[in-house]
Formats: structure tokens, C-alpha cells, sequence
């Protein structure tokens, strides 16, 4: 019999690391307690290694706990918590750490790169910045070689709704991958500049940098976000056929999505019938969101919305139902979706916009008055409701909430959804001619979408929504989305 070898401190970090590739918690626990075991629970490479493990598993209190027990921590221990943070979508965490490290360690590349994801996640354009500028800085020459940096800044820009410097960084970047083809792919998708993507994607292929998967999703979401079907069937078929790529649940649903708000229902049925892999609820949702915007049979969308259901019990689901039936005028039945709601216990995702002024963020749900400066944004709300009024608005009752029974009570929660309320808030306390950049939760509705039309035409304002989908850009009285969205 061999004898067995007692592990050291070298040892546990490799250990640690296979067992978070391969998300094996269970292992890892076990491993994490032969090191306590050992008296390793001092040494600082392998209390990274299990904050790393353990946020690589889903775990994130245990990696926090393991780095609050830390006797003595590097610049490597903040960068790794920093990124668990950020990674699992805890941006304002993160970024409070981040302040909390400088205290006691300059940042490094990895640090700038949490940091910038941080950034793109809250759509915190001013820190965003300024993380930029600290880079090009301090590491102007190791900036312009680094990769994942660049990459980070690109994706910090398209989703902080900055288009323009996005493209400024891409074109000035010395050496460029895969991902920073996909990143400026899918920032022109986001904000819904196809030609622009058609001719990235063009660009990418002549330089003999093969696409991916994600790749497709781009150029896919591209057509989708203007209507393409003919150009999306033929970069599916494409993807397909050319470049021998197996298509995901991503691809289909990007499909699926273009035929069903193109109004191609009977195709988008099709395509889901023939899909050889189970269709998930985004799927569904996606259909049943297609019906609602094109009067679809009630009776279709209420089989679309069982599926769902199957998949996925939530609010979601039930509000698009409540939609379709308040399309079509049959208020009767959104009221029997109401009381299902209640009965099951299911309550719809609130509406919730940011607005970020002078490097703070300000948060605002629909009805809200928890802000501190509630009654003049209440008070500027009339004199926008003013000026839209002249401007002959006329609101569509359908996208009020499903609880308002009559007709005054849903102008009035029309009025206070969550992006009027950051918009008011931003014509109040931002200098004119400054763009309002507003970062919404959900997909706009139709109403407020008409409403930032005329506001920007107006008050001679350019605004910026980022809702769940895309980018709008609102300026004179139109939006970059062409009403399709």
C-alpha cells in the first residue's frame, strides 16, 4: 500500500480552483475544511481561492464570509470579492468596496475591469468615466494592450447609452478579439443602429475573425429590434449552413421574437413546432407578447399563455394575458386575470427608473413618493401633463395598470409611471441642453413611449431610455427605434 501524502498550503488553491470549474461545492467544502483542519486558515492564497470557490458556486455569503474572517488580505483578495460581487449583480456592492480598497491598495487591471462591469450594469456613465480616465492614467501604456480592459470599456459605453465613445474606442483600439467585434455588435444592436451592425459584422468576417454563437445573437437581435425578417431567416440560414453553427434556445427566441412582433404569427408557430429543443418560457413570452401587440386570437394567446405557465408560474405571464384582453376591449376578463393574481399571491414586478445626477443615483417605482423632492416633481408633472395636452396627447388607457377601474384612475397611473417621474426629476435638476439618461426595469410601454416622444420635442431635450430590451433615443419629437420595439 502506498503511503499517502499530507497536503500543504500549495496544495489546497489547485484543489480549490478544479473544484470551482467544475461547481463542485460539495468537494470543495470538504477541502475548505481539511485546510481549517491543517491551521490553514490564516494563509491568504487560500482564503482567495475559497472566496473564488465559493462565488463561483452561487455561494456569495460564504465567500463573504470567508473574506470578513481574512487576517490579512492583497490587492488579489479585494479583486476577487470585488468580482464576485459584481458578477453576481451586486453592482452597488461592489462598487462600495471598491471605494473601501482604495483605502488600502491602488487598483490594478482586474480591479478596472469589475469596476467598468459595475458600472455597465447600474448605467453609471460619470464613474464609468472617470474609471476610464484613472485607467488611460495610470496604466496608459499597459491600457493600450490590454484586452479585456478595452472590452470592458466598450461594453461600459454601449450599455451607459454613450453609442458614440463606444465606437471612439473601438476604432482606436491597437489589437481587437472576438469579444470586441460580438461587444460593438451588440452595442449597435442595443441601441438599434442595423446598418451599422450588418456593416461590424461584415468587417469581423473580412479580418478572418470567425463568428460565435454570440455573434449570431447580435446580428439576430439587430434585425429583430427593426423588423428584418428577410435579413434575419437569412443570417439564421446563414449561421447554419455557412458557419456550421448549432443554433440555442437564444437563436430560436431571437427568431421567434422577429416573426411574432413582425406579425408573422403562423411562421413563428412553425418555427417553435419544428424546434429540436424544448422551447423555454422566454419562447412563450415571446409569442404571447407578439399577440398582444397584433390583436392576435384570444383564444391562441391563452394556449400560449398555459405554456408559459408550464414553464414558469410569474407576473409576467399574467400581465401580457391582462394586456391582450385590455387590447381588445375585454376589460371583464383583465379583471378575472386581477383577481387570479391575488388569489395565487402573484404580484407584478414594480416599474422601477433610475436617473443618475451629479454621480448620484436617484430611484424612482411607479406612484412613488418616498423621494425627498416628491411634491415638486408632482407639481412639475402638471406642467408637463400641460404641454402634452396642447401638443394634442391622448392617452392609451390599455398600457394603465390592470387594478384601475376607471378610465380617470388609469390617465393617473399612466401619469405616474416610474421614467416620468425620473424625467421630471431630470428637467428639474439637470442643465439644459444636458441629455437625460433614465435606466428602466421593464419594456416601456406604448403610452410613456409617446409621451417621451413629445416631452423631447417640448422642452427641446434629448432623452435616453435604457428599458429591459433596447435603447431609445428620443429627440424632436422621434425616437431612433422608429415606433418598433
Amino acid at each position: 500500500m502506498v503511503n499517502s501524502v499530507e497536503p500543504d498550503k500549495h496544495t489546497f488553491p489547485f484543489v480549490l480552483k478544479g473544484c470551482a470549474y467544475l461547481f463542485a461545492l460539495c468537494e470543495g467544502k470538504q477541502a475548505h475544511g481539511y485546510a481549517l483542519k491543517l491551521g490553514f486558515d490564516s494563509d491568504v492564497y487560500i482564503n482567495n481561492s475559497l472566496v473564488h470557490f465559493y462565488s463561483s458556486c452561487g455561494c456569495l455569503k460564504d465567500a463573504r464570509n470567508v473574506f470578513d474572517k481574512m487576517p490579512e488580505r492583497s490587492l488579489v483578495s479585494w479583486n476577487v470579492m470585488i468580482d464576485a460581487l459584481v458578477q453576481s449583480g451586486e453592482f452597488e456592492n461592489g462598487l462600495r468596496m471598491f471605494e473601501e480598497m482604495q483605502m488600502m491598495f491602488e487598483p490594478d487591471g482586474y480591479t478596472m475591469q469589475s469596476v467598468l462591469d459595475a458600472c455597465a450594469g447600474l448605467g453609471a456613465l460619470s464613474l464609468g468615466m472617470w474609471a476610464h480616465a484613472y485607467a488611460l492614467r495610470k496604466y496608459e501604456s499597459y491600457l493600450d494592450f490590454d484586452l479585456l480592459v478595452n472590452n470592458c470599456l466598450l461594453n461600459m459605453y454601449c450599455k451607459c447609452g454613450s453609442l458614440n465613445i463606444a465606437v471612439q474606442v473601438f476604432e482606436r483600439m491597437s489589437r481587437r478579439d472576438l469579444n470586441s467585434w460580438n461587444a460593438m455588435m451588440l452595442g449597435f444592436a442595443m441601441h438599434g443602429e442595423v446598418e451599422e451592425a450588418f456593416r461590424c459584422f461584415n468587417q469581423m468576417v473580412c479580418k478572418r475573425v470567425m463568428p460565435d454563437l454570440i455573434t449570431f445573437v447580435g446580428i439576430l437581435s439587430a434585425c429583430n429590434h427593426r423588423g428584418l425578417v428577410d435579413e434575419g431567416r437569412s443570417y439564421f440560414d446563414k449561421m447554419v449552413s455557412e458557419y456550421k453553427i448549432r443554433p440555442v434556445l437564444e437563436h430560436y427566441g431571437c427568431l421567434v421574437d422577429l416573426l411574432a412582433r413582425a406579425g408573422h404569427i403562423d411562421k413563428a408557430l412553425d418555427v417553435v413546432s419544428n424546434m429540436p429543443i424544448k422551447p423555454d418560457a422566454a419562447i412563450w413570452r415571446s409569442l404571447l407578447d407578439g399577440f398582444c401587440k397584433k390583436n392576435a386570437e384570444i383564444e391562441l394567446s391563452e394556449e400560449v399563455a398555459r405554456k408559459v405557465i408550464e414553464s414558469e408560474d410569474t407576473s409576467g405571464v399574467y400581465v401580457l394575458l391582462s394586456r391582450v384582453y385590455a387590447t381588445a376591449n375585454r376589460w371583464d376578463e383583465a379583471g378575472l386575470i386581477r383577481k387570479l393574481m391575488t388569489d395565487k399571491g402573484i404580484r407584478k414586478d414594480p416599474g422601477c427608473s433610475s436617473i443618475e445626477i451629479n454621480g448620484v443615483f436617484h430611484e424612482f417605482f411607479a406612484g412613488d413618493t418616498s423621494h425627498l423632492h416628491t411634491r415638486e416633481i408632482y407639481e412639475f408633472l402638471d406642467v408637463i401633463e400641460e404641454r402634452l395636452n396642447s401638443a394634442g396627447y391622448v392617452p392609451d388607457l390599455s398600457q394603465a395598470s390592470i387594478v384601475d377601474e376607471l378610465d380617470t384612475g388609469k390617465r393617473q397611473s399612466l401619469k405616474l409611471h416610474s421614467e416620468r417621474l425620473a424625467i421630471a426629476y431630470g428637467l428639474l435638476k439637470l442643465k439644459p441642453g444636458t441629455p437625460i439618461r433614465i435606466f428602466k426595469n421593464l419594456r416601456i410601454c406604448s403610452d410613456c413611449h409617446n409621451v417621451t416622444k413629445l416631452i423631447s420635442k417640448a422642452f427641446d431635450v434629448e432623452i435616453i431610455v435604457r428599458d429591459r430590451v433596447r435603447f431609445h433615443h428620443f429627440r424632436n419629437g422621434s425616437c431612433t427605434c422608429k415606433d418598433y420595439w
